[in-house]
């Protein structure tokens, strides 16, 4: 089992890395100007947006020295700016996932893969 895990009076807990992803995806998708998030196929070069059920392949969770390292491949709204929109993805992802882990997060590495048009 691949998770994060700490230490406590009581015992210790392990939270699966899947879990984590889960969890930021859908903290993630509920920032503005994020579309959804990207699946990448390395063989073809080609990106797709994930359903909301398949939206951990677009995020990767490591640990290293107790600290959580996040990687999400997203999809931007047309029109908006990239900067403010992944400052804002930073900033809420950071916030609630620390919160809901109790673990920090030392890095945080956002790659646009694409931008679509909002209906």
């Amino acid at each position: 089992m691949k998770g994060s895990s700490m230490n406590t009076h009581m015992g210790n807990i392990i939270i699966d890395n899947e879990v984590i992803a889960q969890y930021a995806g859908s903290v993630a998708v509920e920032c503005f100007g994020i579309v959804g998030m990207a699946g990448v196929n390395v063989k073809d070069g080609l990106v797709k947006l994930l359903k909301k059920e398949s939206i951990t392949r677009g995020i990767s969770v490591t640990r290293k020295n107790n600290k959580l390292f996040l990687e999400f491949h997203v999809i931007v709204a047309y029109g908006v700016s990239i900067l403010a929109v992944t400052d804002n993805l930073i900033d809420n992802v950071k916030y609630k996932v620390e919160e809901f882990t109790g673990m920090e997060i030392e890095k945080i590495n956002i790659f646009v893969e694409g931008v679509r048009v909002i209906d």
